[in-house]
């Protein structure tokens, strides 16, 4: 193999003048960590509403949930990013498709939005699957103690559904940060864009992508040691494993 290796190259100044090429990888890193943050808010926010949802005694409210996440979850993540990002635009007033298409940070608002409804979708099956987990003797207990049914799921099911469905929601947590590497496809300098760029500028094709692995990596391994430790924290000796919200999940 042929290949003139350079590991020298992060320290080079990279040809856009912002810095050397590590410069833009630790920035793509941060344009990554800000649109995967973001996104996981709005994702659990979303998915710990559409999944109590899915659980209500109302049928109609059940239903628009299930075709919520039916849609969300099933079209592809690239899709929908081409969908928020190109057409979107198109379909809302004028005046308003003008101003979504001139704003400056549009492919990074795009990328929060999509990242964000796709996840929630993921998140809601755990939600709904971490309630349906739960006894029965549950949801009974907080009526025969006088809550409302939205009481009940506030300060009974929901702490304890989210209690057995932490593993489940790392998992998505380290999906969201690596499916935000799609929005290189609308613009946005993300690790992954960033690594693009240096490969396409230096040549340097095993260098730049070596160190976004490493970095996505490194990532990843912090976000689910964190996640594991405050499953240890959270848990309930002997009340349920934590696989059967995964195993209602799938």
């Amino acid at each position: 193999m042929n290949y003139n290796w350079n590991w020298n190259i992060f320290w080079e100044t990279a040809p856009d003048g912002g810095g050397t090429y590590l410069d833009a990888l630790v920035s793509g890193l941060l344009w990554t960590l800000a649109t995967a943050g973001l996104a996981w808010i709005i994702a659990l926010v979303l998915g710990a509403v559409i999944g109590t949802i899915r659980t209500a005694p109302n049928k109609w409210a059940a239903r628009l949930a299930n075709g919520y996440v039916e849609l969300f979850r099933n079209i592809p993540l690239l899709v929908q990013m081409f969908l928020w990002y190109f057409v979107m635009p198109e379909l809302v007033p004028e005046s308003i498709g003008s101003w979504l298409k001139s704003m400056p940070n549009a492919p990074f608002i795009t990328a929060v939005l999509s990242l964000g409804f796709f996840t929630s979708a993921r998140v809601a099956v755990q939600v709904s699957a971490g309630i349906n987990a739960l006894p029965r003797g549950q949801k009974m207990a907080g009526t025969a103690l006088g809550l409302t049914l939205p009481q009940t799921y506030r300060y009974v099911l929901l702490p304890m559904a989210f209690r057995i469905i932490i593993p489940a929601l790392t998992n998505e947590l380290a999906a969201i940060i690596k499916n935000s590497s799609v929005a290189l496809t609308i613009g946005l300098m993300e690790l992954t864009a960033s690594a693009r760029s240096m490969q396409e500028f230096s040549f340097q094709v095993f260098e730049a992508f070596t160190a976004a692995t490493l970095i996505y990596l490194m990532v990843s391994v912090i976000a689910i040691v964190l996640s594991n430790v405050l499953e240890k924290k959270l848990t309930v000796p002997g009340f349920i494993t934590s696989g059967s919200a995964n195993a209602g999940g799938h």
